[in-house]
């Protein structure tokens, strides 16, 4: 529970927030009102205004004597026009309280009837606008016919543009989204609370929050073209419980995010799930066969079903040749941009050859001799000694996702190799890199592109992250709320960051890689 309703003092403000609203910008993205003043702002952090608005209420009044009221900490409070959720600027969090004779309550009620009462007057007038420009804008040529555009942006919530990018790839990778919407709805509260919207805030108890449903949620929002744009509200403040290195607004790296998703999702799915082991709905589900399980932490999941590889790690003693064997479990691999590629920023640039996906897996794989600060433990010659590594892949994922180490550590920062490699859409052929590729089929190794992480800018911890991904045949570009339908041509001279390639099912005639 918050603290905003033991100094937050609406019963003056309620009457002038129910006459009017000032708006104070033009924008008419992300409104927030505030409950001190009733102004109007854009953005509770992306554009600013209202936290502007914010800041500037916490002068101090030095021309008149300050009351008993204003010795106490003031909590400048403001609410999403949109879905009437409730923040405190001087908390940092959103609030789920209300004061002793519901106000907030109140001012929801009045902005709902202040949206359906403009409705209802404006839609004889918008009805050919709606017609002819929001509809057939949402409608594409394909081929000679004509198609609904039904894709859905994710509103930005303050740099939470990884996270948009992550979900939106996984959005499209139909086998573990299918998994999730098909799942059953959790009940999360009964009682009073049952059937009545949720705001969650960060001083509620981890056990009030279900990663696995408020992922399921965002993603039966996704493709169904009811809204031009969803906001996962639910599911960052989820991420915020259960992920501390996530919460705030500053920006983060997507593929860490990822990782803690997919690793997250895998833990809770191994719990019950409406008295009904998820294990078990996995098992029932029989495109997901044994055959395609790799465990990591315990029992399979969809997680490791679909992401899940096994990599065999071989190291040779070079004194005694002393050979050892791990397999280790992976649900995506990270590969180096090798070093004599770092300055071949663009795909046209002609200062030597171009660096391609093949060479950073060629890296990955390749025998390495181990350097001074890594001298393998020899149990043979009971000593640190000098050794080769090399990475086999002894099983295949479902889905292979390609990290591309783009971010390296120097004495001081973090740099960005912002070098253009190059990344085939169909035929990705993974037979090479195979422990055993003779017991592999033909088309078992092929892979094709289901979608792309690009990080825009030199830094991780600034920048924009965006995403490519392909529905239905179609390349869309994913830019968080804006959605964009785009071409191959595109998508290949993107500078990846994270690739998602689908293993192929049925013959194609595309070359390969």
């Amino acid at each position: 529970m918050s603290h905003f309703c033991d100094t937050w003092d609406g019963v003056s403000l309620f009457s002038s927030i129910c006459c009017s609203f000032p708006l104070m910008c033009r924008s008419n993205k992300s409104p927030w009102v505030c409950l001190t003043c009733s102004s109007v702002h854009c953005g509770r952090y992306v554009n600013g205004h209202a936290k502007k608005h914010y800041e500037d209420a916490q002068i101090p009044m030095t021309n008149h004597k300050k009351t008993e009221k204003q010795d106490k900490v003031q909590h400048t409070v403001c609410m999403d026009c949109s879905s009437y959720s409730t923040y405190c600027y001087r908390c940092d969090d959103f609030v789920v309280n209300d004061t002793k004779l519901g106000l907030v309550q109140k001012v929801r009620e009045h902005l709902q009837n202040l949206e359906n009462s403009a409705f209802t007057s404006d839609r004889h007038r918008k009805r050919k606008l709606l017609e002819n420009s929001s509809l057939n804008s949402k409608l594409l040529k394909v081929n000679g016919s004509t198609t609904a555009l039904c894709a859905t942006g994710l509103r930005n919530l303050g740099n939470t543009c990884f996270m948009n990018a992550i979900l939106q790839s996984l959005s499209n990778i139909q086998q573990f989204c299918c998994y999730f919407k098909e799942l059953p709805a959790v009940e999360l509260r009964n009682g009073k609370t049952a059937g009545r919207r949720t705001y969650h805030t960060r001083s509620q108890g981890d056990n009030n929050v279900s990663l696995v449903e408020e992922f399921r949620k965002t993603l039966c929002a996704l493709w169904q073209g009811s809204q031009t744009a969803f906001s996962p509200e639910s599911l960052f403040y989820v991420v915020w419980k259960i992920m501390p290195n996530f919460r705030g607004y500053q920006q983060q790296d997507a593929h860490e995010f990822m990782r803690y998703l997919l690793d997250h999702l895998h833990l809770e799915l191994q719990g019950g799930f409406n008295g009904v082991s998820r294990s078990v709905i996995l098992q029932e589900n029989s495109s997901l066969s044994a055959s395609n399980k790799c465990c990591i932490n315990g029992a399979s999941t969809v997680v490791t079903a679909i992401f899940g590889g096994i990599l065999q790690n071989e190291v040779n003693c070079l004194i005694c040749g002393t050979e050892s064997r791990k397999f280790d479990p992976f649900l995506d691999l990270s590969l180096d941009i090798p070093s004599q590629f770092r300055n071949k920023r663009t795909k046209n640039q002609e200062n030597g050859p171009m660096c391609t996906l093949r060479d950073c897996l060629r890296s990955f794989t390749d025998l390495e001799e181990l350097d001074e600060t890594e001298l393998y433990m020899c149990h043979k010659c009971k000593k640190k000694q000098k050794s080769t590594k090399k990475f086999w892949i002894q099983k295949l994922p479902k889905v292979l996702c390609l990290h591309l180490k783009r971010f390296h550590w120097t004495a001081y920062l973090r740099n960005k190799v912002d070098t253009y490699v190059e990344f085939p859409l169909r035929g990705l052929d993974m037979k090479c890199y195979l422990l055993e590729p003779e017991n592999s089929g033909p088309e078992s190794c092929l892979y094709d592109l289901a979608a792309v992480v690009v990080h825009h800018g030199s830094g991780v911890g600034s920048g924009h992250y965006t995403a490519y991904a392909a529905h239905e045949g179609r390349w869309f570009h994913f830019n968080d709320s804006t959605v964009t339908l785009t071409d191959e041509e595109t998508v290949v001279k993107a500078k990846a960051y994270i690739l998602f390639y689908v293993e192929r099912q049925a013959k194609s005639g595309s070359d390969k890689l």
